[in-house]
């Protein structure tokens, strides 16, 4: 039970840590021979200041221990003995009330066997353990490959070898990129980036708006009410009702954050896991179908709801009482109020997954929906004399309804021009999207004007003015948008349309780039967002960059990057930005979801993950997690040319603020010789 408890603290932890690849144990092996057909096989970590990794040995109930599991050793190999370990810290800890074994700065494992297969040429084995620092805590996987030396093998009955727990190692192409990695971090910190932080907080802000909006829907707000009304008045006294309220609310951000557990998973085999499904046409394709659905679902066409008999079944085990017929009464509410909710958390595992931050911004994000959806009820629950104040149901939540709809049908546009990028058909250009999204804003301002009318909408006389005053804001929104069709940049919503260069009039309306300018580009560059010279290819540009002597600026970027499109909007557009971007640097533009093939020869298998490599944009992905340790977008990088292995300062992810941007621009230009 207790390695039950630490292991969804080690989980809710990590939701905090920001999108950082963090790798706080590096592993050196090497082979000692110990006679004619026995070796020694040694691992050596080394461990970050400040993090500890935990003993094989460590006592049940508190962290994770170390096992190593070598593979293939039936008739090639036996293992003599258990693996060895060095000496270890002793330290108890107050939460699990345990003591844990762990090793800090550096730890040796030894592992002895004696070979049988005279032919054996290399040992594969594999480690799972966990590492923490501060109540942050990583899971440790690694799977590497010993090369043994030449040996002699006697004569010997070949026993099975049924022992599993054996040390891990690292071959000779995972030695190389620590090397390099040690090369090119060397002026780059690797404890997490506090800027990353920000992007947290503002996903888990909107998503705990999402979830509080989510409430006044005709699925939910009744519920609020009744649900604090029944605590309240069931319980033996007044604490007890409010207890089991709140413990009502707890149930319902716990059975969010749920839902992210998969992901977790997915990225623990896969670090570059969620860039591969964001980036991914079918499933971008999917959430369109999805969100077009429930938008006409919320006109009033239909209703969607879960299956009743799941609902039937959970509303049942409700009937149960105690904390556990609490929890399924808020498994219950999530069931039937599925047809309200369901567009909002569609919305924010979208937008989250699209985000570049992994399975931590998306638990952050499901953290604040489930916050924000669960706040009324326990609200309610510490001050049930305010439930007088609450309006009563009516019209007005089928209005909030069909305003929901609207929204979530401009958003299904997002993810099919995620998906026209990702094929790039250019059938939804950007023109086209936001066209969509003036006729979307322009029948809701006259829905919201009383204009049209839906057929679950009451018969009104008159609007109010809190409906006349969103109208406005719809209006003005509409008009705003206008300008866009020939090229206005959009600030406010530039994450969402597709970039200018994706429109059918890259440089703006009436704008083109003349014969001569064209005819100056150099080799292997290209035209980018706002006329800023580009290359596409890392050893193009970084040729460029030694021939005219400037530092270069690595863009890792994405066509369906969201960030990457504020960033080039808001921050990029600045002028004295621009101006340095265009003068003082080399720009190189590395899409880590271009879907281009690259030629078969170029073909090779990941180090990451052992898949193979096929597409340009997962050669610039491996390329930024192999050397740079980071696998966020956008991501940028300032380098020496005449030592690409030199990064000038430390590079940043998703940076804002715009004289925060240009002032690490001119400190690592300013290093620059």
């Amino acid at each position: 039970m207790r390695k039950l408890i630490f292991s969804l603290f080690a989980f809710l932890v990590l939701t905090t840590v920001n999108a950082q690849v963090l790798d706080p144990v590096k592993w050196k092996t090497r082979v000692e021979k110990k006679s004619d057909t026995e070796l020694v096989l040694i691992m050596d970590a080394k461990i970050d200041n400040g993090w500890h990794f935990y003993s094989q040995y460590t006592p049940d109930g508190g962290a994770l221990p170390a096992v190593f599991t070598f593979k293939d050793s039936k008739g090639n190999y036996q293992l003599v003995g258990k693996t060895t370990e060095g000496k270890y810290e002793k330290h108890y800890n107050d939460v699990f009330e345990v003591d844990e074994y762990f090793f800090t700065k550096s730890a040796q494992f030894k592992q002895t066997i004696k070979v049988l297969n005279p032919k054996l040429k290399t040992i594969k084995a594999e480690l799972d353990g966990q590492t923490c620092i501060d109540g942050k805590c990583i899971q440790e996987f690694e799977a590497f490959t010993f090369t043994l030396p030449e040996i002699k093998v006697e004569e010997a009955a070949i026993g099975e070898d049924t022992t599993t727990v054996a040390p891990t190692t690292v071959d000779t192409i995972k030695n190389t990129i620590e090397t390099v990695k040690t090369e090119t971090t060397s002026t780059e910190s690797t404890e997490p980036v506090k800027k990353e932080e920000k992007g947290f907080w503002t996903i888990f802000l909107l998503s705990f708006f999402g979830g509080l909006l989510a409430t006044f829907t005709p699925c939910v707000f009744p519920m609020i009410p009744m649900t604090v009304s029944f605590f309240l008045k069931q319980s033996a006294n007044k604490s007890k009702g409010k207890f089991n309220a709140l413990f009502y609310g707890l149930c319902i951000v716990l059975i969010c954050l749920f839902f992210t557990l998969p992901f977790h998973l997915l990225e623990g085999v896969n670090r570059d896991i969620f860039s591969e499904i964001s980036t991914n046409v079918y499933l971008n394709t999917f959430f369109f179908i999805i969100f077009v659905t429930f938008a006409i679902s919320f006109f009033g066409a239909f209703e969607i709801t879960m299956p009743s008999k799941l609902s039937n079944k959970v509303d049942n085990a409700s009937n149960s009482g105690g904390l556990l017929g609490i929890f399924f009464m808020a498994l219950t509410l999530i069931i039937v109020s599925f047809s309200c909710i369901g567009p909002a958390l569609g919305f924010v595992f979208g937008t989250s997954l699209n985000s570049d931050g992994g399975a931590s911004i998306l638990s952050m994000a499901m953290l604040g929906f489930g916050l924000g959806l669960a706040l009324p009820f326990m609200f309610f629950a510490l001050a049930p004399s305010l439930l007088g104040n609450l309006p009563k149901s009516g019209g007005w939540l089928n209005t909030v309804k069909v305003v929901f709809g609207f929204i979530e049908l401009a958003l299904a546009f997002k993810f099919l021009s995620n998906a026209d990028i990702g094929m790039d058909l250019h059938w939804l250009e950007r023109e086209v999207f936001i066209a969509f999204w003036i006729a979307i804003f322009g029948a809701l301002s006259l829905y919201l004007f009383g204009k049209i009318t839906l057929p679950h909408d009451s018969p009104m006389s008159h609007i109010s003015v809190g409906r006349m005053l969103l109208g406005l804001v719809s209006l003005t929104f509409t008009v705003y948008l206008i300008p866009g069709l020939w090229g206005a940049p959009l600030k406010l919503i530039s994450a969402f349309p597709p970039p200018m260069t994706y429109s059918e009039s890259p440089q703006g309306f009436g704008k083109s780039i003349t014969t001569t300018t064209n005819e100056s580009l150099p080799k292997g560059a290209v035209y980018t967002v706002h006329n800023l010279v580009s290359f596409e290819d890392y050893e193009e540009g970084l040729a460029y960059a030694k021939e005219v002597n400037k530092p270069i600026l690595i863009d890792f970027t994405g066509k369906q990057c969201v960030n990457c499109r504020l960033m080039e909007n808001n921050v990029w557009s600045d002028p004295k930005v621009l101006e340095i971007l265009k003068k003082d640097v080399v720009l190189i533009s590395l899409y880590g979801d271009d879907k281009k093939e690259l030629p078969k020869d170029e073909w090779y298998i990941s180090k990451e993950n052992g898949k193979e490599v096929n597409t340009v944009g997962e050669k610039w992905s491996e390329f930024q997690i192999q050397k740079y340790n980071n696998n966020a977008r956008p991501y940028y990088v300032l380098l020496d040319p005449k030592d690409d292995k030199n990064t000038l300062n430390t590079p940043v992810p998703y940076t804002p603020d715009i004289e925060e941007y240009k002032a690490w621009l001119l400190d690592g230009i300013s290093k620059f010789k």
